[in-house]
């Protein structure tokens, strides 16, 4: 079993941490971790990371010393069967302005970069970067990409992306350094929806060619 390194974020939060490489059962044990931790006395936030854990929590009502022994005993425990989570479909119009520079370093035509991306079912692994962007694990090897030698200083909402071995949608207008191949027009984030993401950590996600 990975060891799990645990460490103080000033005096109301503790990171717990793995070391890389990133896996589908290391993000599962540390949903397994916060679910198991979401009901403790004095927790008060989880966010789940890249092989990481944050945990808020009220110095008033716990002290961090006994919540790092919780973490590790729960940490101790067996990966338990993991309940498969929702299947989303997402519709992309595949012409994106990297689309050719990706099916060049591919050595693959962009027909097959599309039929590939397309092919995968893909997990998603975290929430980060900005509000409902959703880190996809499962990329096809064939497909991976370096991120752009020099980012763009804006990509629109709803571009689709691969960054080096993962794939993933802008749910908002920001800068970024992803390959984009494709958009769509779903709303990966509403702040006045429950809850405001369409994704989130467990669920899967099948990209499909949509026309214009």
């Amino acid at each position: 079993m990975t060891t799990l390194s645990v460490h103080a974020l000033g005096e109301a939060a503790l990171c717990c941490t793995l070391p890389a490489p990133l896996s589908l059962e290391q993000q599962q044990r540390v949903w397994q971790l916060a679910s198991s931790l979401a009901d403790r006395a004095g927790v008060q936030e989880l966010i789940p990371g890249m092989n990481n854990l944050t945990l808020v929590f009220d110095p008033l009502r716990t002290e961090p010393t006994e919540l790092e022994a919780a973490v590790q005993a729960l940490w101790a425990k067996p990966l338990r069967r993991q309940q498969a989570g929702r299947l989303v479909e997402i519709p992309v119009t595949y012409d994106g302005p990297d689309l050719g520079d990706v099916a060049s370093h591919c050595g693959l035509s962009a027909d097959e970069v599309v039929r590939r991306h397309t092919q995968g079912q893909y997990v998603v692994y975290f929430i980060g970067f900005q509000p409902g962007f959703a880190y996809l694990g499962g990329l096809d090897e064939a497909l991976h990409t370096p991120r752009r030698a020099e980012p763009r200083v804006a990509v629109p909402a709803g571009s689709v992306g691969i960054g080096g071995a993962q794939t993933g949608i802008y749910p908002l207008a920001t800068p970024g350094g992803w390959q984009l191949i494709g958009r769509t027009s779903l709303a990966l984030f509403d702040p006045h929806a429950t809850p405001p993401t369409l994704l989130a950590p467990g669920d899967l996600v099948r990209f499909v060619a949509a026309s214009e």
